[in-house]
């Protein structure tokens, strides 16, 4: 995201892809206008939130006839770097990790895992979803400068040892799916998900919330 728009909310910077996957949605079904009440609907954040959010970025739409769709999905596409391809590693090739190498963002153009890091030497030099598994005591004399993204699918004892090695080598940004929560430097960013926690947030608010009740 362009440095001038660093100082937006962290919540509303977190929902702008979720905004952007949509509009691509739009755009590929022809639709022309959206409004805020048809994006709440889709996106799930209502469409006071959604209106607060574009406001930072000034005027995005016209009262009495919505947004642009095409002008919002090329405005978002600059603002969250869409044409610039971010290279990802992995570590950790476990079954969480095999199911990323597979997936591999095929969905989304502008993010490719390119590396993939393991200790299973059944593993090193095998080939998961077009992405060569490279052997982690090498890590430092492999990993590239332009590969400043990582994500973390370990077990949770080494996830730190990891982590240092990994902020070390210059990484700037990583996505834990590791329970451990990791120290780091100021200059890096990490994303914590627990999906152990996630789910049973989910069964908490399924036997305490149920939808068809009264709000």
């Amino acid at each position: 995201m362009k440095s001038e728009q660093m100082k937006i909310p962290q919540a509303t910077a977190k929902r702008l892809p979720l905004y952007y996957r949509f509009l691509e949605n739009l755009h590929s079904s022809g639709k022309q206008r959206v409004s805020s009440t048809e994006l709440s609907e889709a996106v799930k954040v209502d469409s006071a939130t959604i209106r607060r959010d574009f406001s930072y970025f000034g005027a995005l739409g016209k009262k009495g006839y919505g947004y642009n769709v095409n002008y919002l999905l090329s405005f978002f596409r600059e603002t969250l770097d869409q044409d610039e391809l971010t290279k990802v590693m992995l570590v950790g090739v476990g079954n969480l990790g095999t199911a990323f190498l597979h997936y591999n963002f095929f969905k989304n153009n502008n993010t490719q895992i390119e590396m993939a890091f393991d200790v299973d030497e059944d593993k090193v030099g095998t080939n998961v979803g077009g992405v060569e598994i490279h052997d982690l005591n090498q890590f430092e004399a492999l990993h590239t400068e332009n590969i400043t993204v990582a994500i973390l699918t370990v077990p949770a004892p080494v996830a730190q040892k990891i982590a240092d090695r990994l902020v070390a080598a210059g990484v700037k940004g990583i996505l834990n799916f590791t329970p451990a929560r990791l120290t780091v430097p100021d200059s890096v960013r990490v994303h914590h998900i627990d999906l152990a926690v996630e789910l049973q947030a989910l069964v908490y608010f399924l036997k305490h919330y149920p939808l068809d009740s009264p709000q």
